[in-house]
């Protein structure tokens, strides 16, 4: 079992009623993602309640008609992927660290400067994110989350969203490495062998990691290939 010092609450309410576990927060995040199976490893204490803080536990009859079932793993099966679960401060920081960095990587792989057509570095997004002094909510989901981040950005820099179809010629003697570089790196929309072995590939990527995708072509082909272009949207 977990420790009942360091215990949190998670609850879920039904009816008029809450019904309240007390668990470990890290490994209930852990079990809640499905990267814990064992509810023995979750949960500090036996019983389910209707107010931990009072040591008042549900009865019998409150748990049937509430979850129609008694069977306990079950209940705190549900409580774990449903309910609310009390983060401590240590844990709201850390995931709120988590999703900063989630987004700036976000925006550095995927969004362009409006004007010049270059990607943010990580860095200056970090200083601008500061600047603005945007506070993430751990509890909103990460997409939400990007969408207002690049909103109350876009006051301090000509930020966009931007996707890119590029045009790649590479001759036969790298045709086969550079295809496998392409499909764990890029969406490939078109592959055109010639008679010689040379491939032209049509690929789309997020515009931020275009400069990424040419150092990496160049260094595979060492330089003998050629990209273009075609599209940006």
């Amino acid at each position: 079992m977990a420790n009942l010092e360091e215990a949190i609450i998670a609850r879920i309410k039904k009816g008029n009623l809450n019904f309240e576990i007390l668990v470990d927060c890290e490994k209930a995040l852990d079990y809640r993602a499905g990267k814990i199976k064992d509810l023995n490893e979750v949960v500090a204490s036996k019983g389910i309640f209707v107010d931990v803080r009072k040591a008042k536990k549900a009865n019998a009859e409150e748990i049937k008609k509430a979850f129609e079932t008694i069977d306990e793993n079950v209940i705190i099966d549900l409580i774990l992927k449903k309910g609310e679960i009390q983060l401590t401060a240590e844990h709201k920081a850390k995931l709120r660290e988590i999703k900063r960095k989630q987004i700036i990587s976000f925006i550095h792989t995927n969004a362009v400067d409006a004007k010049t057509g270059n990607p943010f570095p990580p860095q200056r997004i970090e200083m601008l994110m500061e600047q603005a002094k945007i506070k993430i909510n751990e509890f909103e989901t990460l997409e939400h989350e990007i969408q207002n981040v690049i909103k109350e950005l876009r006051p301090l820099i000509p930020i966009k969203l931007e996707t890119r179809e590029l045009e790649i010629d590479i001759s036969a003697s790298y045709a086969s490495s550079v295809l496998n570089l392409l499909k764990r790196k890029t969406k490939i929309i078109k592959e055109d062998w010639k008679d010689n072995g040379n491939l032209i590939a049509v690929v789309e990527i997020p515009a931020g990691i275009q400069e990424e995708i040419e150092n990496d072509l160049n260094k595979l082909t060492k330089g003998d290939v050629d990209i273009k272009i075609l599209n940006k949207k």
